[in-house]
């Protein structure tokens, strides 16, 4: 192990997985690209010969620098069901897996079988697009009609009007950034 700085894995969900899976600032990603620092490059060596380095990267070079360490926000916006035992693969979602996969708030679900009849569903339900449709939002000016995608035909794609399920990740986030209010470190 390195001595000139620590190494940091994503939120442990189980003792077989970290989450690799960020959401990363523009003032960070400059800082990395750019940097001022030699931390991401060096930090970027290391990883170069590290198996898995994607669970770790990033957090390191975060909970590294004085300027971006207490930024994070520990939390997974994926939905997964592991499977039991062992856990260390979420199990292929499913048709009966959708009522608690679309009340739970998270943006993102895995893993699913190609061509699952689930997906349809939340393309459907939560999207509400058909098959290799765009999402409709406030852009779409088209008249919608069984014989016609209201998405047809375009506005202004600046144009955000959030709709129910970006109210719901809103929310998400909002216990996400309570909980980090709560805390004083999450490099730990």
């Amino acid at each position: 192990m390195p001595d000139a700085f620590k190494v940091f894995t994503g939120k442990v969900y189980n003792p077989y997985y970290c989450s690799p899976w960020v959401v990363l600032s523009r003032s960070f990603l400059e800082f990395c690209l750019f940097g001022w620092d030699n931390l991401p490059r060096t930090l970027l060596m290391y990883f170069n010969n590290v198996m898995l380095s994607e669970e770790s990267y990033f957090h390191s070079v975060i909970c590294n620098s004085p300027e971006f360490k207490n930024t994070t926000v520990n939390g997974d916006l994926r939905y997964m069901i592991w499977d039991s035992p062992p856990k260390t693969e979420p199990h292929f979602l499913n048709g009966s897996d959708y009522d608690q996969m679309a009340q739970s708030g998270a943006a993102f679900a895995r893993q699913f079988q190609k061509d699952d009849p689930v997906l349809d569903m939340i393309d459907e339900k939560i999207l509400k697009c058909g098959r290799n449709r765009a999402v409709p939002g406030a852009w779409c000016t088209g008249r919608r009609s069984w014989w016609v995608d209201p998405c047809s035909q375009w506005g202004d794609v600046n144009v955000l009007k959030p709709g129910p399920q970006a109210k719901k990740l809103e929310e998400t986030i909002l216990n996400l950034l309570d909980d980090w209010n709560s805390q004083s470190n999450q490099c730990t």
